[in-house]
């Protein structure tokens, strides 16, 4: 093993290009942000050292028995997160990438790619919520004073990007100083751009482009041994730092290997992808999906450790991975009809246990809508929320849990849910789903936004039917209880506080569903009921959502807000069995 002489950026980019160099089935995926990209850029053109890379030179006897993956160039969060597979010759020699994947894929993408992760607070399954980004740097100024302590101006943006009338900035694409391969050319081009003659830019990109083209700063060190347990060894201890090198990314390429009739790795992610397009949308991860199959398939220790991940146990899991998969996707499915998502979803680990009770009865998908299971959807759905809801619950202590609920369901959920024997179970670890009255006044207190108050209001309100998409909405409109609504209201400072203070609490949230809530809009909500239901149907409302009444204006909220927080520590107890003497203290403090 030895250094090799020093590359460019742009041979290495071509290098990967050509599939020269490869990922092995032991990396992770691509997991750096944006900022992460533009700060690699950022020290390239500031001429900072980006550090050695390791890599593997496997002879083509050796790399017959391995799977091999593309470095990714296009990258969506949703549509594109996974490095694609390679059909590589049979005689290749292969030189596979152990350390400095993010790195090497990071310039792949701002060279020759773009980057389109989810917008903060964008639904995942619109798909505008998924903007492509591509590379650009700012030549005519460099970056202001930064978090990030970034020298010069680099930028995801969407392209074209829009350059300021004002001239305050040029942004120009990263991809061209890559694809342009005489220096002489892309001064041509900068002058088409009326950038020639400001020797700031034109010194900022040749910079650039020399960085990319003529400076040979990547260092590869190859190791050449085809000792695969060695390399194993060198592999995990070169990526014990850096971003986490989640230890299931390991397992999962162990059980690439394992497999023999699959491609554990595509079967994993394909499944994954799938259950994530569930309902509103969640974000299940590999692990909680390889913790899943090690439950499922009846594996005594769970942990992810090696030695769990045996020729055995993956062909036990290959084997059942089409049972295995159903299972996970009926119980998926079944969180989404709870009107559980990413949104709402305080624990994934929940999942487990509900696929396992799915997969030990062989529940299909009719199970969800069946008349003759209601009952039993019922008792999951009380389980499930409550167990989002109780804090403390899917913390430590996970592989016992799920081993010990597992095999309650053995022992107890052959014909139906074993409800009463699970929280036994569960409070003799500790984790019981009872609740005191301190408790109580916790959960009056979950906030607008909160994961757990979508469960909690789901647990108040039964009847709900949560298969159709809801909202958690203010009762009395988060934007007639703003500032400036409630300066213009003439009520004094404390009692504006005061209004502010509980807007956004429990006792002012109701599940609406989705078309419903968009047809409120910002109406006060006595004029808005009163104009929505008639007759019995506005008592009705007021009965299924407990609601004490509603105010008539914000004068009016605070009196009301109290009286409806006493009505929901009420049905808060008789929902969660707080015993009655408890029940009283709740509403009397």
């Amino acid at each position: 093993m030895g250094f090799q002489l020093p590359i460019t950026i742009a041979e290495a980019v071509k290098d990967i290009q050509a599939q020269n160099l490869v990922l092995p089935a032991i990396q992770r995926e691509f997991v750096w942000e944006d900022s992460q990209i533009i700060r690699l850029f950022d020290s390239i053109l500031r001429g900072y050292p980006i550090g050695s890379f390791l890599s593997w030179k496997i002879d083509s006897a050796t790399a017959d028995g391995f799977r091999f993956y593309g470095f990714i160039r296009h990258y969506h969060e949703k549509d594109n997160p996974h490095c694609p597979v390679l059909d590589l010759p049979k005689d290749k020699t292969v030189i596979a990438v152990l350390d400095g994947q993010q790195r090497l894929t990071a310039l792949n993408i701002g060279l020759r790619g773009y980057f389109a992760p989810r917008l903060k607070g964008g639904w995942w399954n619109n798909h505008k919520a998924f903007p492509e980004t591509r590379l650009y740097l700012n030549v005519l100024s460099e970056a202001e004073e930064n978090e990030l302590g970034m020298r010069y101006d680099f930028r995801m943006l969407r392209a074209p990007a829009t350059q300021p009338q004002d001239g305050s900035a040029y942004w120009f694409p990263v991809s061209r100083l890559f694809e342009v391969e005489d220096i002489a050319d892309l001064m041509a081009e900068v002058a088409e751009h009326d950038l020639g003659n400001n020797k700031d830019a034109s010194k900022m990109l040749g910079d650039m482009w020399k960085s990319i083209h003529n400076a040979g700063t990547l260092y590869f060190y190859e190791e050449t041994d085809q000792d695969v347990e060695k390399v194993l060894d060198i592999f995990i201890r070169v990526n014990s730092g850096g971003t986490t090198l989640s230890y299931s990314d390991l397992l999962l390429s162990i059980a690439t290997a394992q497999w023999s009739n699959r491609d554990a790795r595509d079967a994993i992610h394909t499944l994954v992808d799938d259950l994530n397009a569930a309902g509103q949308g969640f974000r299940f991860s590999k692990d909680v999906v390889l913790k899943s199959g090690l439950v499922l398939i009846g594996v005594g220790d769970i942990g992810f450790k090696v030695k769990n991940f045996n020729h055995a146990n993956m062909a036990s899991l290959e084997k059942q991975w089409d049972t295995v998969s159903e299972a996970l996707g009926v119980a998926v499915g079944l969180l989404a009809d709870f009107g559980l998502s990413d949104a709402t979803m305080t624990a994934d680990s929940v999942l487990v246990p509900v696929a396992y009770y799915i997969h030990r009865r062989g529940l299909t998908n009719a199970y969800r809508t069946k008349p003759a299971t209601a009952e039993d959807r019922r008792r999951v759905r009380s389980w499930v929320m409550r167990s989002l809801v109780k804090q403390g619950v899917w913390g430590s202590g996970l592989d016992t849990l799920l081993r010990e609920l597992r095999d309650v369901i053995d022992a107890d959920g052959a014909e139906g849910f074993p409800l009463e024997q699970l929280e036994s179970r569960m409070a003799g670890r500790g984790k019981a789903l009872t609740f005191s009255a301190e408790e109580i006044e916790d959960l009056l207190d979950a906030k607008y936004g909160s994961k757990r108050t979508f469960a909690i209001l789901a647990l108040l309100f039964p009847h709900v039917d949560t298969r159709n998409i809801h909202h958690v909405d203010h009762v009395y409109p988060h934007s007639l209880l703003g500032t400036r609504k409630l300066k213009a209201a003439n009520l004094d400072k404390a009692e504006s506080n005061r209004i502010g203070t509980l807007r956004d609490l429990l006792p002012n949230l109701e599940l609406l569903e989705g078309p419903e809530n968009i047809g409120k809009s910002a109406a006060p909500p006595l004029a808005w009921a009163e104009s929505t239901y008639s007759g019995d149907g506005f008592n009705a409302y007021l009965t299924r959502n407990e609601l004490p009444g509603l105010p008539a204006d914000v004068s009016e909220f605070v009196e009301w807000f109290g009286r409806r927080r006493d009505a929901l520590a009420l049905r808060l107890a008789r929902v969660l069995g707080v015993a009655a003497d408890e029940d009283e203290s709740v509403v009397a403090e």
